[in-house]
């Protein structure tokens, strides 16, 4: 109720914007940022507007691998609001130009904090709000795409004073070289360079306040400077405002850029007011605009609630990288210049399997700008990203999984793309001479003796190669397509027929000579990327008929799914954290079990696919903080969940097929470009009605177990008939 009242007088004070708003709809009071902000979910709290460049959020400033994003529900400490985070990932970062109200003694060598209460604490679309206990200060933060807003409220006080820390930072990273520079009595600039996951990192800001700020304090290294402007490895400064009476409110606001202070500077002409209020309005017109992309009621109201959450985190990723004025810095320190925006934060080994296909039926237009930022990178790199972040290659984790989110979009039909540069792109990072790629190729599979994680990173690249040819036929290409088909095949060389498992093998084709499917801890490197064979064992997603006939017919298939998830729920040793929302050897909180409750299904078997569906979505999605599972990895756990809920999902990402589950909806309507809407009712839908009886579309009886990205995009009814 409180968020209810404090968001509606947001809107009510800029009458303009609220009656925007009623054009649109309310869905963001279904969306509470802090699911996922406990436990391995590694999401933040804070501000930030669709898809936008600032993440305004609070940090706790302990380090640790459940602070990846800079905050971690569990904790009662803040040492600051800084304007770059990470949504659920597994690596922290960035958490760049830190900002802390205060009254005190100006000293660098007090490490300022303040202890906080969840009680006085509001996290909403586009708002964050929470007292500062030890400085009785009230701070509320907002933001634009460029633009973090602050407002803090004051209590009485004569040394009042805000606080950057430049050389704040958590976990990976460490700041390089920072610079810091008063420009007059209510401006600063400045820029922070770092290296951690993101090897050369850059962010310029400038900082405007509403009230006049006495000659700034700098502290280098410890050492008081004697000017108003200084560079070094750790830098921290303290804006003195001095005198505050009670309740004063005073405003921030920080323009960032990833190019030039002249764009930092150019960022806070988004915001040309001091009217917070108007902010607020404006960040939630964003979201509900996006929000309402799908309108939906779940069977019960928490289905709701996760529903619109996850909506939400799947547009906090990736992120806009060009500046106000259309700049960034390039792959190699070059700085680059765009008239369309160039997007960043790409954990592609996360969102290829469903967050990027989700963005193509809600956010069809921004597809083309995301993977042409994929051809940018190439254009400047020779290669696709693999993970990218502030367009540094962090070549974290297994795969070259670009080309998939590539074909997706050619396949599709998704306009604006060169689709003879992305073929050409796609075959560059085939042929790498790097990531294990010449090995694969020459034995026609990686052998454990020549790389770690071999057998993930195998039955990856087999997939991608699929996705290759799938543009090779298309565009004519015969010889490729052949070429790449055949690659695709790679993961029947790793089939050890005897343990119907996908198994390490040497590059003189023996088979590894232990082997225990539930372990990670192998003598040498895992064959597996953050799991074991039992998780990695159903990644065939481009020819699950065939993978069914490696295992002896649907029959044994089905029996060694059943196994997966009636075996004794166990982690062994070196196995990683991401291993978690286990259902036997299950393991949801990671993505490489994604997609295999829906392989039932395609066995034959909708009935128990159906039922596991459900128990997902049931249990290890909740609207509590810690209401995931795992990481959330910039929106794919969010999109498993939405296209769980909505009925369907893409277990072959790129082949515009999405099977059929159980859904959780009582209706859903969804938005389709040329005013087009597909409208999803569900009939006798309940905890007990789980199973899909029959699905018309538009009258019909679907005769396939899935429904394709044509039929949902040419939009009408879709009916499921649901039963015991």
């Amino acid at each position: 109720m409180k968020l209810y009242l404090l968001l509606t007088l947001c809107i009510l004070t800029n009458t303009c914007l609220a009656q925007q708003l009623l054009s649109y709809n309310r869905n963001h009071l279904h969306v509470n940022p802090l699911i996922g902000t406990a436990a391995h979910g590694h999401t933040y709290p804070g501000a930030t507007v669709p898809f936008g460049m600032v993440q305004l959020s609070p940090d706790n400033g302990t380090q640790g691998w459940d602070w990846c994003s800079g905050y971690n529900y569990s904790d009662s400490i803040l040492r600051g609001f800084s304007h770059t985070h990470l949504s659920g990932t597994g690596i922290g970062d960035l958490c760049d130009v830190s900002i802390l109200p205060m009254v005190g003694q100006l000293l660098d060598t007090n490490i300022h904090l303040s202890q906080y209460s969840h009680s006085n604490e509001v996290a909403a679309p586009g708002y964050y709000q929470v007292r500062l206990i030890d400085y009785n200060i009230n701070a509320e933060l907002s933001a634009t795409t460029h633009c973090g807003v602050h407002l803090y409220t004051f209590p009485q006080a004569t040394d009042a004073a805000i606080q950057v820390d430049l050389s704040f930072a958590l976990n990976w990273d460490r700041p390089t070289k920072c610079y810091i520079q008063q420009l007059n009595d209510t401006t600063v600039v400045g820029y922070r360079y770092s290296s951690g996951w993101a090897a050369d990192q850059r962010v310029y800001f400038a900082i405007r306040t509403s009230k006049a700020i006495l000659p700034i304090i700098i502290y280098n290294n410890k050492i008081k400077t004697p000017t108003t402007a200084d560079s070094g490895t750790y830098i921290k400064a303290y804006l003195p405002i001095g005198n505050t009476s009670k309740n004063e409110k005073i405003g921030l606001k920080v323009g960032i850029s990833m190019y030039s202070i002249a764009g930092a500077v150019a960022a806070l002409e988004q915001v040309p007011s001091w009217n917070f209020r108007a902010t607020v309005s404006a960040a939630l017109a964003q979201w509900n605009k996006e929000l309402g992309v799908i309108q939906m009621r779940g069977i019960t109201n928490d289905v709701t609630t996760n529903f619109y959450t996850a909506l939400y985190h799947t547009y906090l990723a990736p992120t806009i990288y060009t500046d106000a004025q259309g700049n960034y810095k390039g792959i190699k320190g070059t700085y680059q210049h765009s008239n369309t925006p160039i997007y960043t934060t790409h954990s592609l080994w996360d969102t290829y399997r469903a967050a990027n296909p989700l963005l193509t039926i809600t956010q069809p237009g921004r597809v083309a700008h995301i993977v042409n930022s994929y051809l940018q990178y190439y254009k400047q790199y020779g290669l696709l990203p693999v993970w990218d972040l502030h367009f540094n290659e962090t070549n974290t984790m297994t795969g070259y999984h670009a080309v998939p989110i590539l074909a997706d979009a050619i396949l599709k039909g998704i306009k604006h793309i060169d689709v003879q540069l992305a073929y050409k792109a796609m075959l560059a990072s085939a042929n790498q001479t790097i990531r294990g790629t010449p090995d694969y190729i020459k034995y026609g599979y990686l052998p454990m003796n020549k790389s770690g994680e071999s057998v993930t990173i195998t039955l990856e690249y087999a997939y991608d190669d699929w996705c290759i040819a799938q543009v090779a036929k298309l565009l004519g290409y015969t010889k490729d397509y052949n070429t790449y088909m055949k690659r695709s095949e790679s993961y029947v060389a790793l089939y050890k027929a005897d343990t119907q498992f996908f198994t390490a093998k040497n590059s003189d084709g023996t088979w590894a000579s232990s082997f225990d499917p539930l372990t990670s801890d192998y003598p040498n490197a895992s064959p597996y990327t953050e799991g074991n064979a039992w998780q990695h064992n159903w990644y065939v997603p481009h020819n699950v008929p065939n993978h069914i006939a490696l295992m002896g017919g649907k029959a044994k298939y089905i029996t060694k799914l059943d196994s997966l998830y009636n075996l004794p729920t166990i982690t062994t040793k070196n196995a990683p954290p991401d291993v978690s929302g286990l259902i036997g050897q299950y393991a949801h909180g990671n993505e490489p079990s994604h997609h295999i409750a829906y392989l039932y299904t395609l066995a034959g078997a909708p009935r128990k696919s159906a039922a596991l569906v459900r128990t997902i979505m049931d249990s290890l999605y909740t609207t509590k903080p810690d209401g995931l599972c795992g990481n959330e990895d910039c929106g794919q756990m969010s999109a498993w969940y939405i296209f769980s809920a909505l009925g369907f999902y893409p277990v072959n990402p790129a082949s515009g097929q999405y099977v059929l589950g159980s859904p959780l909806v009582e209706y859903a309507t969804i938005q389709l470009p040329a005013g087009k809407k597909l409208e999803i009712t569900t009939i006798n839908n309940s905890k007990q009605n789980k199973y899909i009886k029959k699905v018309t579309l538009n009258g019909k009886q679907l005769i396939t177990p899935y429904i394709t990205h044509t039929q949902i995009m040419s939009g009408g009814k879709l009916v499921y008939y649901m039963s015991e």
